[in-house]
């Protein structure tokens, strides 16, 4: 893992990952990105901590530093359908956003979050493969997913929306900021790509099919 997240760093830092073309706005199938929230400014967050309540899973948070590597997701398609590999993503498209470091997908269900009571969300599966609760779909204004862009993720399964309003956990991830899901529209679920390797249909620049 460590070679990996090095090969990362120096894409991120010495090159842009691939020659610009007509496609290299877009978010793609494959990029690992940092999504941030734009109201609150954090990264969305995952580790190996679970819920103490509701469904015990991994939990997923929302954290200010822009250094974590437990903030990289890997972009996929649904269950059961192919997402060419540097393919730009489509508004409208359903997807799993899916958590580098420990390889599940964010998740959510009929649990109500332990700090706000909205809908919980968690990181739930093995090795990149969990359920149909796995899937989101990408809200955005235009034809695809341009990384300049603020868009909103739509849970396919409940229909809430992927939020932050602001509430601060204690111990053991003091600071960090609850994420759940909000039945409606609003300014607290808008996400933006930060940092990212996006992968490009004609460059593969870490060279792995699975991250």
């Amino acid at each position: 893992m460590s070679v990996f997240l090095d090969l990362i760093l120096v894409c991120l830092v010495f090159s842009p990952c691939g020659a610009r073309d007509v496609d290299s706005s877009y978010v793609t199938c494959g990029s690992l990105v940092k999504l941030m929230n734009t109201r609150h400014s954090v990264r969305l967050h995952s580790h190996d901590v679970k819920y103490g309540s509701g469904s015990g899973q991994q939990s997923v948070t929302g954290v200010d530093s822009a250094d974590d590597a437990n903030s990289y997701w890997r972009i996929r398609g649904k269950p059961g359908s192919i997402c060419q590999r540097g393919a730009p993503i489509r508004c409208g498209q359903a997807i799993r956003i899916t958590h580098m470091t420990t390889g599940r997908n964010l998740h959510s269900h009929h649990f109500s979050s332990p700090l706000s009571n909205h809908q919980e969300v968690s990181a739930f599966g093995e090795n990149g493969e969990g359920d149909d609760l796995d899937v989101w779909n990408v809200q955005c204004s235009a034809t695809y997913w341009d990384r300049e862009d603020a868009v909103r993720f739509k849970h396919t399964g409940t229909e809430v929306f992927l939020s932050v309003t602001g509430e601060q956990y204690g111990h053991p991830i003091r600071g960090q900021r609850e994420v759940h899901g909000m039945p409606s529209p609003n300014q607290h679920n808008y996400w933006k790509v930060m940092e990212g390797v996006f992968i490009q249909p004609s460059s593969d620049p870490i060279h792995h099919d699975e991250l």
